[in-house]
């Protein structure tokens, strides 16, 4: 009887002290963790263009892989079959990311609504995998379908800046106390939008690409302007006969040209010679749908 009681105790501390190996194992092994997560445009997807991807990735221990899958959802009804997966490897090894990817919408995607699921695997074998719902959209059923077009002239040259741009042989420059004046028009649009035209330094990594990003202490405003309440589509000018011209904008400028407070031209902000992003980003606030182009130039006299 003593004999069993002790074979007893043995057996039961050997199954707590697994047991409190077993805690501090999971102790050990943190998941990963996902914020400031953006898909698409305003979770939304336009077949055969551009998609927009972003998250801030912080691993349990090492990042191992970043995923995406664009599955079917059981209580939708689709054309055809259709899914979606692309991996990303390139963060293997990093503690933290910023995960800011551009792909296209296959032409085959069928229309619908979707489960975009994130998935980012741990190199200590951990996994964190989060759902959201995205929208495939075919391009002719979208309510607006904005088309960017920023035109000014740059050393005697005409430049247009589009999906079409073609960067000059001899590069785009701006010199200290240029005046410079930009045409903007936004094609195919209705309802409610608004734009900016922005100058803003390639070092501080920030290019907009919806007019709630737009970091007012990185970026130099050259112009904004919105137009509201419009019931047919049409083309929205930021220049209007006998309404408004567009703003001219110095080069050096102490205050750029935001409305209705122009910002310092401080700070990050400071004017230098250096290489800056230069174009314009519009959002079509009523539905949700924005459209960017940004080009580099050189900015010198300073």
């Amino acid at each position: 009887m003593k004999k069993n009681f002790i074979l007893y105790l043995i057996a039961l501390l050997a199954f707590l002290i697994t047991s409190c190996n077993n805690d501090d194992d999971d102790a050990q092994l943190p998941t990963p963790t996902i914020n400031e997560v953006e898909i698409g445009s305003d979770n939304q997807g336009i077949i055969g263009r551009d998609f927009h991807f972003n998250i801030e990735v912080v691993a349990g221990n090492m990042i191992d892989l970043v995923q995406i899958n664009i599955n079917p959802r059981e209580d939708e009804i689709y054309s055809h079959n259709w899914s979606f997966e692309i991996i990303w490897d390139e963060f293997k090894g990093i503690k933290n990311a910023t995960v800011h990817k551009h792909f296209d919408v296959p032409e085959d995607a069928a229309e619908g609504k979707y489960d975009f699921i994130i998935t980012v695997t741990d190199e200590n074998g951990t996994k964190l995998e989060e759902t959201f719902e995205v929208e495939i959209i075919d391009p002719a059923n979208l309510p607006v379908d904005p088309k960017l077009s920023v035109v000014f002239r740059n050393q005697g040259n005409l430049i247009v800046i589009n999906e079409e741009y073609e960067e000059p042989e001899e590069g785009v420059v701006f010199v200290k106390n240029d005046t410079l004046s930009n045409f903007l028009y936004v094609e195919n649009v209705k309802d409610a939008g608004k734009m900016y035209i922005l100058m803003i330094k390639k070092s501080l990594n920030h290019r907009p690409e919806t007019i709630d990003d737009v970091d007012f202490s990185k970026a130099i405003v050259m112009d904004t302007y919105e137009h509201s309440g419009w019931e047919n589509i049409s083309t929205f000018y930021n220049s209007v006969v006998n309404v408004r011209s567009a703003p001219k904008l110095v080069v050096g400028t102490t205050h750029d040209n935001n409305v209705p407070n122009p910002n310092p031209v401080d700070g990050d902000k400071i004017w230098e010679n250096t290489e800056y992003y230069y174009g314009a980003v519009y959002t079509n606030t009523t539905h949700n749908l924005s459209i960017h182009h940004y080009i580099e130039v050189t900015v010198e006299g300073f």
